[in-house]
């Protein structure tokens, strides 16, 4: 029942799932006037020549990278539901026969079930578009590694969002939260510049960012099969400076960080990050 309601407390208020998805929206506009173009045009000089794929595969990248966007801003979106009942409705829930164990779970399943939903629609709704751009239909094995890629963003994404709102206690402070990650994310997960275009700095923060490694495995999935095809007559390490170069591949040094290794990252940080939430409360007695 505490799922339920925070389900229906979430989709009922249209403001909140607008703003869950304003990152994804920014994203899209920005790629529609102008960040499309520009990185198709980066590819183009690249790879030497003209084709068709360019707009394919440039489409296939940001749009993995805002389906892992997705399944943070709509967990954060979620969790507006447990600061507003921190903040007004605090003593009741205390006072329940609920226990707060029940209570904690209803909270963080409730936000993971909304997480899940919106990056289940994206992520049809992207692929329809790359279908659209003349893109292949992802195969049933895909197709299932999308949708465990999915599961993975959304525990990780949950999970981090969750700390964050262990520390906030009003819905001022939650908006200004909100507002931060919004903007930020984006920057974050190598979406808007290309990743090999950064300084190396950043592009060490960017890597070591967790939900960049859900970006990365959505892009393998949806772009490694049309960058092979786009890059069959040129040499392999075009291809691999590619693939490093829009955050396809993420590389440590000498060591790349394929999906498995990407998809274990995302687990640790979920078991570090739901871990130390319950630290914090049991400190404060939350």
């Amino acid at each position: 029942m505490l799922i339920k309601r925070n389900l229906l407390l979430f989709f009922r208020d249209r403001s909140a799932v607008f703003f869950s998805l304003l990152s994804v929206l920014i994203i899209i506009g920005l790629y529609a006037l102008f960040l499309g173009d520009a990185l198709e045009k980066s590819l183009q000089t690249g790879l030497g020549f003209e084709s068709d794929k360019i707009s394919v595969v440039i489409a296939s990248i940001t749009l993995a990278g805002m389906i892992a966007v997705t399944s943070v801003t709509s967990c954060l979106g979620a969790l507006g539901v447990s600061v507003s009942d921190k903040e007004n409705a605090g003593k009741d829930f205390r006072t329940s026969p609920v226990s707060r164990k029940k209570i904690l779970v209803g909270y963080i399943a409730g936000s993971g079930a909304v997480g899940l939903i919106m990056t289940v629609a994206a992520l049809v709704i992207c692929t329809g578009y790359i279908l659209s751009k003349g893109g292949s239909l992802p195969s049933p094995t895909n197709c299932g590694l999308l949708l465990l890629t999915a599961v993975l963003s959304v525990l990780c994404g949950n999970a981090m969002v969750f700390f964050g709102t262990t520390f906030v206690k009003s819905q001022q402070a939650y908006t200004s939260m909100s507002t931060i990650i919004g903007t930020l994310i984006g920057f974050l997960m190598g979406i808007y510049i290309p990743l090999g275009t950064l300084p190396e700095a950043m592009q060490w923060v960017i890597k070591l960012f967790p939900m960049t490694h859900a970006a990365s495995m959505f892009k393998q999935i949806f772009a490694d099969g049309e960058l092979a095809e786009l890059f069959a007559t040129a040499p392999p390490e075009a291809l691999q400076g590619t693939r490093e170069m829009f955050g396809v591949a993420l590389t440590f040094g000498g060591f790349e960080g394929g999906f498995w290794f990407s998809a274990a990252v995302l687990i640790a940080t979920t078991v570090v990050f739901y871990g130390a939430s319950l630290l914090v409360m049991k400190l404060r007695r939350d």
